[in-house]
């Protein structure tokens, strides 16, 4: 059995031994450093399958970490920002800063391993996904998905996704007019069986709904008071 590896970029003691002890106890190789330039090294020498990274490092921060794996060609490398910054605002910097997922602090170990798992099995299910794939395209109105170059569009443009607001989209232009709960999209985008006590989807449901917004002024993803979310698209938008 192959085990895990995990980088940590964390300076605050108490939260890295807090993180590296729930981690190894769930059977995961975790490797801790607290700067920039161990970090580089780890991910240059060795095999990592996901980095948990914090925002406020001293020297490079995290947003810039991040902006540099991915400028590196680290691309396919599950990064999961860890924040107490976790205003809208600054979790849509994480994002943008190439950041598969967030995770404002305090968290629950419970659900840092339930994203740990999500973010690691779609990195594998990728992988598989993308060996002898034929090209697979997915449209509804004015929305469009190359599910082999994993790139969405909107009215022609391309959508700066990230992994999970390009898995939400997928899911939504696969069953447009549907109305899905939150637990429903935790399953099916996140791989989250249970309620984690937070409210991840709404705030990635927003994100997805103003990326679209910026390109257009026809709505598409709409709210059902009590109910979820559905991709619904009226024929004179």
């Amino acid at each position: 059995m192959v085990v895990q590896k995990i980088l940590l970029v964390e300076d605050e003691r108490n939260v890295a031994e807090f993180i590296v002890q729930g981690l190894v106890e769930e059977g995961y190789a975790v490797l801790h450093v607290n700067n920039y330039e161990d970090a580089l090294k780890i991910v240059s020498t060795d095999r990592i399958d996901l980095v948990i990274l914090d925002v406020l490092l001293p020297e490079v921060n995290g947003l810039e970490i991040c902006k540099n794996f991915r400028n590196l060609g680290y691309k396919d490398l599950p990064i999961l920002m860890v924040t107490a910054l976790g205003s809208p605002e600054n979790v849509v910097l994480g994002l943008d800063s190439g950041a598969d997922d967030y995770l404002s602090k305090p968290f629950k170990l419970i659900e840092l391993k339930a994203r740990i798992r999500s973010l690691i099995r779609r990195k594998s299910e990728i992988a598989n996904h993308l060996i002898n794939q034929e090209e697979k395209k997915y449209s509804y109105g004015f929305l469009e998905l190359n599910d082999f170059k994993k790139i969405a569009y909107c009215e022609g443009q391309e959508l700066n996704l990230t992994s999970t607001e390009y898995r939400l989209l997928m899911l939504f232009i696969q069953t447009p007019k549907k109305v899905f709960n939150r637990n429903e999209l935790l399953d099916k985008v996140w791989g989250i069986n249970f309620d984690i006590g937070s409210n991840v989807v709404d705030v990635y449901v927003n994100y997805l709904r103003k990326k679209i917004e910026k390109i257009t002024t026809k709505k598409a993803i709409h709210t059902v008071i009590g109910m979820g979310y559905v991709l619904k698209i009226d024929d004179n938008s």
